[in-house]
């Protein structure tokens, strides 16, 4: 594979070399979306796009297929199989949920220059309870905390951060605000709606699990929680 980067490093007038491509390759492996709205992810995206046909025929080969949206601007890297790794009853219960308000969200326009949808503590407790039909509280802020940053690592959600914030928050103690990321639409589809559906009707506490061709993510040891 070194030898076809090359040869695309060739015919690009020395602008990139082979090294960037395979670093760019591995990389969308690894961190599964790419957005340009990362400012350390802005020259990944922009070689991605570029060389979308190429990068998809690298990924390819190791049965992962490539979603491009440039309206939106990011890069998307989707097992052709569907089984990247299994997500627990926790983070399959959070995304579900987030994803149900992207999309509530964004059937009204209420999406930010990046296409993301933004989303306070209060709405989030209250779709969850929602969710589960009221069996079941929002974690608290330690377990909330892990199960956003496993979210992050697939790249469908982000906690807004302090500076972000509007001038008129003030105090000691700012809210509990995320943004859910555009890609999460591509990552968990239809099957994942219908998943939605059965927790909504029939919440069973404990045992479950989706895998990962529902709400997929990287193949990556869980982080410990806060």
């Amino acid at each position: 594979m070194s030898q076809y980067w090359e040869n695309i490093a060739a015919k690009t007038d020395r602008q990139y070399v082979a090294e960037e491509f395979e670093s760019t390759a591995s990389r969308l492996l690894a961190e599964q979306v790419l957005y340009y709205a990362d400012r350390h992810s802005r020259m990944a995206y922009g070689m991605i796009e570029r060389f979308e046909r190429e990068f998809k025929h690298v990924l390819s080969q190791v049965g992962v297929g490539l979603t491009v949206n440039r309206q939106l601007r990011y890069a998307c890297a989707i097992p052709d199989n569907g089984r990247a790794g299994t997500a627990n009853t926790a983070q399959t219960l959070l995304a579900l949920v987030l994803r149900k308000i992207y999309d509530e969200q964004a059937r009204t326009g209420q999406l930010n220059d990046d296409g993301e949808v933004i989303c306070d503590a209060v709405e989030l407790e209250e779709k969850y309870r929602l969710t589960t039909a009221g069996k079941r509280e929002l974690p608290g802020r330690g377990e909330l905390d892990g199960l956003v940053r496993t979210l992050r690592r697939w790249g469908i959600v982000r906690k807004v951060e302090e500076h972000e914030f509007p001038d008129t928050v003030a105090g000691d103690i700012q809210p509990y605000v995320l943004a859910i990321r555009p890609a999460i639409v591509d990552l968990l589809g239809e099957t994942a709606i219908t998943r939605l559906a059965q927790f909504t009707q029939s919440y069973e506490p404990a045992g479950d699990s989706i895998e990962d061709g529902d709400a997929q993510g990287p193949e990556q040891p869980e982080e410990e929680e806060a």
